[in-house]
C-alpha cells in the first residue's frame, strides 16, 4: 500500500522569538538559536540573555538585538513585549534549571508561548505547578528534549507503532559522558549543576538520565511504572551523584534498564537504545544518528539509513533535509524540534486545528514525567528499593 507523507502546514512569515539566558559563553543557547534560525521559521528579536547588565548588552548585540530589545531582567521583557505590536511570540528558556519556573510563569501570564530547556523544573511538585499553570493559559510548552527530534528516532517510534517489533518484551538506554570525570563542587569554578540550590537535587540523573527515560518512553510508547536506582560518584568527589544504575518496570510489566554516567572516561555522547519485542529489536546510537539496526528472529540485520523511501516510513520524511550520503546531525533535529513547535504556536495563534499525529514534540506533561522520573529515582535510591512513578 502506497504511503502518504502529510507534510506541515506553509508558513506566512517567520514568528518572533526571543531568549531568556543562553549568552556569552553559554553553549546551550547558541545550540537553541541555530536550531531556530536553521528551522526557517523564526526570527531572534528579543532576549534578555544575562541578568548582568553589561553581559546581557554584549550578548544582544553579538546575536543583532535592538538595543530596545536588550534585556536583563526577564519580567520586564515579558511586560514589555507583551505591549508591542511586534512582541515576540514565544521565548526559548535556556537558564539554569531553578529559574525554569518562574521565568515560564511570567511568560505565560502575558500569553506568551513557551520552549523550555530540561529539566522543566527542581522538583515535581513545582512541575505540576506549572502544569496547572500552563493548562489555565493555553499557551503551547514545548520542552527541549531535542534527541527526539532525530529522524531515525521519529522512524524507530513509527516503526514499533506498526508492530514491526511484535509485542515489546525489553527496554534498554544508556547515556555515557566523560566531563565531569574530574569536577568537583568545591571552588569558585564549580559548575552550577552542582549547586543544589540551581540544579536540584540530582546531578546526571537530573540532566542526561531526564534525556534517556524520554528517549525510551518516546519510541516505546510504554510509560515508566517503577524505578529501582543505584547513585554513585564514580569521578573526584562531589555531594551529587556523577553516575546511576537502574532497573525499570514500564507499562505492561514490561522490564528494562537505564545506565548513565557523567563520568565515563573516553565518552562523549554515548546515548544508545535498544527496543526489544516478540519479532525484532531495534537499536539506535546518537552518535550515529542516520542509521536504525533492525534484527528479526531468524533474518539476517538490516541498516535503515536515513533519506527518501527505501524503508522509511513515509511521515517520517517530512523532518529530512538532505538526501542521503550527505550527513544531517544534531542541528538538524533542533532545526525539526524548532520547526514543529512553530507550526504548533502559528497554529494556536491563528486559531486552527492540526492534523492528529501531525506533531511530536515534547510537551510540559514529559517534563512533568522527566521529573516524576527523577524524583523517584532518588527516593529508590536512598530507600534501597523500588518506587513507584505513579
Amino acid at each position: 500500500m502506497q504511503q502518504i507523507k502529510q507534510d506541515f502546514p506553509p508558513a506566512s512569515r517567520r514568528l518572533r522569538l526571543g531568549f531568556v539566558g543562553g549568552g556569552q559563553g553559554a553553549l546551550i543557547g547558541e545550540v537553541h538559536a541555530n536550531g531556530a534560525r536553521l528551522s526557517n521559521r523564526w526570527d531572534i528579536v528579543a532576549g534578555a540573555l544575562s541578568s548582568n547588565p553589561q553581559r546581557a548588552q554584549a550578548s544582544g548585540k553579538a546575536w543583532m538585538l535592538d538595543d530596545d530589545r536588550i534585556y536583563s531582567d526577564y519580567q520586564d521583557m515579558a511586560q514589555k513585549e507583551a505591549a508591542r505590536a511586534d512582541g515576540i511570540e514565544a521565548v526559548s528558556i535556556v537558564t539554569p534549571n531553578h529559574l525554569h519556573a518562574p521565568i515560564a510563569k511570567a511568560f505565560m501570564d502575558v500569553g506568551i508561548d513557551i520552549i523550555s530547556d530540561k529539566p522543566l523544573t527542581t522538583s515535581l511538585e513545582e512541575a505540576q505547578s506549572l502544569a496547572k499553570a500552563q493548562a489555565r493559559s493555553g499557551v503551547v510548552f514545548g520542552v527541549t528534549y531535542a534527541y527526539s527530534a532525530h529522524i531515525m528516532v521519529r522512524q524507530a517510534q513509527a516503526m514499533v507503532r506498526r508492530g514491526d517489533l511484535g509485542d515489546i518484551r525489553q527496554i534498554h538506554v544508556e547515556y555515557f559522558q566523560d566531563w565531569a570525570m574530574n569536577v568537583t563542587d568545591q571552588g569558585e569554578n564549580a559548575p552550577w549543576r552542582l549547586d543544589v540550590a540551581k540544579n536540584g537535587p540530582s546531578f546526571t540523573v537530573g540532566d542526561i538520565g531526564t534525556h534517556a527515560e524520554h528517549l525510551a518512553r518516546f519510541v516505546s510508547g510504554l510509560s515508566i511504572e517503577a524505578v529501582r536506582a543505584d547513585f554513585h560518584v564514580t569521578g573526584k568527589p562531589k555531594a551529587l551523584e556523577d553516575t546511576a544504575f537502574m532497573q525499570l518496570s514500564f507499562a505492561g510489566d514490561v522490564p528494562g534498564t537505564l545506565m548513565v554516567s557523567q563520568a565515563m572516561a573516553g565518552s562523549q555522547c554515548g546515548l544508545r537504545l535498544r527496543v526489544c519485542g516478540t519479532k525484532a529489536s531495534l537499536e539506535w546510537h546518537q552518535e550515529q544518528p542516520e542509521i536504525l539496526h533492525l534484527r528479526a528472529i531468524g533474518a539476517a540485520e538490516q541498516i535503515i539509513s536515513r533519506g527518501h523511501d527505501a524503508g522509511m516510513i513515509a511521515d517520517t520524511q517530512r523532518l529530512l533535509r538532505m538526501p542521503r550520503g550527505h550527513p544531517e546531525a544534531l542541528t538538524d533535529a533542533w532545526a525539526n524540534l524548532y520547526l514543529e513547535l512553530a507550526v504548533a504556536v502559528q497554529a494556536r495563534r491563528e486559531g486552527r486545528a492540526l492534523p492528529k499525529d501531525l506533531l511530536a514534540y515534547p510537551t510540559i506533561a514529559d517534563g512533568v514525567e522527566g521529573m516524576r522520573f527523577v524524583e523517584a529515582a532518588i527516593v529508590s535510591n536512598a530507600t534501597d528499593a523500588w518506587v513507584f512513578c505513579a
